[in-house]
């Protein structure tokens, strides 16, 4: 198989494409054929080093990719929840290894089927792994109740875009979304299912009559502080990501309980491979949304060899959906 291998901890110059034996699955396994691979923010902090001395995750050479769309090419022993041949979308597991990849190995129970479900397999590894993840933080995390409101930043990131559609199918009342003053135009035309897109600068005076049960944050610094003037009592903001890159940042927690708020985290990559019983109802709910049509993700497809220009692409923020790779 061919592969786009980190070679070192650094910069996006780091990636080499090998030819590499081809995978085996174990019992409980399958391969999958890759037609597509999403990059993600995650990807990059790890190749940065960011989380190097973190238990779980690879040293060089390693290969990174935690989500695939594919075919399934051969199954591991006691694996019968799938055929071969069948079209198939991963979400999101530990390590981030094996995605950027022409054959990539994943626990069966990570797959989800596509079969007869019309959604393309360039949108599904898009935004099914991260509807997943929407699905779980919202119903396990959040908890979000039928007519609560949802505050979404960072509302064209590849994770945030899929909030929307999810929270809709949930019962949310109202979904609004915070972004870059530079990208307001593109976010109002994106057909992504917010009541109104507001520019992430102005947002406390633009919301300054309005209150939100749950906050998705996932670019961390200070909005996450300043999402606190505009959340309802017994409000929950949602810790996602820190696309901020600013990691010193805290937050006033004798303010959480005077206004009784809570700063939750989650990680689907650390939360789902030791919960794997509710990867099949996170999958369905994802592909509810995707199917209906409440997320409609920007994608852009580069090939294999060019994965350290997606890197580097994400670095800069010039990403609006998805970046995938073609092996």
């Amino acid at each position: 198989m061919r592969a786009a291998v980190v070679t070192r901890f650094g910069d996006p110059d780091v990636f080499e494409v090998r030819e590499m034996p081809d995978p085996i699955p174990g019992p409980g396994q399958v391969s999958i054929d890759v037609t597509h691979a999403a990059v993600g923010l995650i990807d990059v902090f790890i190749r940065q080093g960011l989380y190097k001395d973190r238990e779980g995750l690879p040293q060089p050479p390693y290969v990174p990719g935690l989500e695939v769309a594919g075919i399934i090419r051969e199954l591991g022993e006691g694996v019968d929840s799938f055929n071969v041949g069948e079209p198939v979308v991963t979400l999101s597991g530990t390590g981030a290894e094996d995605g950027y990849a022409s054959i990539s190995v994943v626990d069966a129970r990570l797959a989800a089927s596509l079969d007869g479900s019309g959604v393309d397999p360039a949108l599904a590894v898009a935004a099914l792994p991260n509807a997943a993840t929407a699905y779980l933080a919202l119903t396990r995390v959040a908890h979000l109740q039928q007519g609560e409101t949802v505050l979404v930043h960072g509302a064209l990131g590849g994770l945030a875009s899929t909030f929307p559609g999810v929270a809709r199918t949930l019962g949310a009342s109202k979904v609004v979304g915070t972004v870059r003053p530079t990208s307001l135009a593109t976010a109002k035309t994106s057909g992504l299912p917010y009541d109104r897109v507001i520019a992430s600068d102005e947002f406390r005076d633009a919301l300054i009559d309005e209150r939100f049960d749950v906050v998705i944050d996932p670019v961390g610094g200070d909005l996450r502080t300043a999402s606190l003037d505009v959340m309802a009592p017994l409000g929950r903001l949602l810790a996602v990501g820190n696309a901020s890159g600013d990691w010193q940042h805290s937050a006033e927690t004798n303010r959480l309980w005077s206004s009784n708020l809570a700063i939750l985290g989650f990680n689907v990559g650390f939360y789902l491979p030791t919960h794997l019983e509710l990867a099949r109802a996170a999958a369905e709910g994802a592909l509810k949304a995707v199917s209906e049509g409440l997320i409609d993700l920007h994608t852009d497809s580069l090939p294999l060899e060019n994965a350290g220009e997606a890197h580097r692409r994400i670095e800069a923020g010039q990403v609006n959906g998805r970046i995938l790779l073609v092996p």
